[in-house]
């Protein structure tokens, strides 16, 4: 596995990812830069389908941890062909939605054949 086919799967699965780094850790408030942040989620995919936002962190995929692009397109590359998952994501709080706070998020994933 390596960052390009991690990237397209991803986009399969329907988000525009990429590694936490520095610069996304400041600007989303996290306290280390690990993991993989969702850019775009593309729309009538089983990400959006499944609830995924902009933003989100993606932690785990049926259990398997996430902490670079590599293990996001190992996880999918096990993952996709069951058609049935599920995504834990970390939102981190919106500064400006007063109240709501972020969290882990499980995103069941269901891929329908035509």
């Amino acid at each position: 596995m390596n960052e390009e086919k991690a990237l397209n799967l991803a986009e399969q699965f329907g988000i525009d990812v990429g590694e936490v780094d520095e610069e996304v850790k400041e600007i989303l408030g996290l306290t280390k830069a690990e993991g993989v942040v969702v850019y775009a989620v593309i729309g009538g995919s089983p990400a959006e389908l499944s609830g995924i936002k902009v933003k989100a962190i993606i932690k785990e995929v049926d259990k398997y941890e996430i902490k670079t692009l590599v293990d996001l397109g190992t996880a999918l590359e096990q993952t996709l062909p069951t058609k049935n998952f599920t995504v834990a994501t970390y939102e981190p709080a919106d500064p400006d939605n007063q109240g709501v706070t972020g969290g882990l998020n499980f995103h069941f994933v269901r891929i329908l054949q035509d």
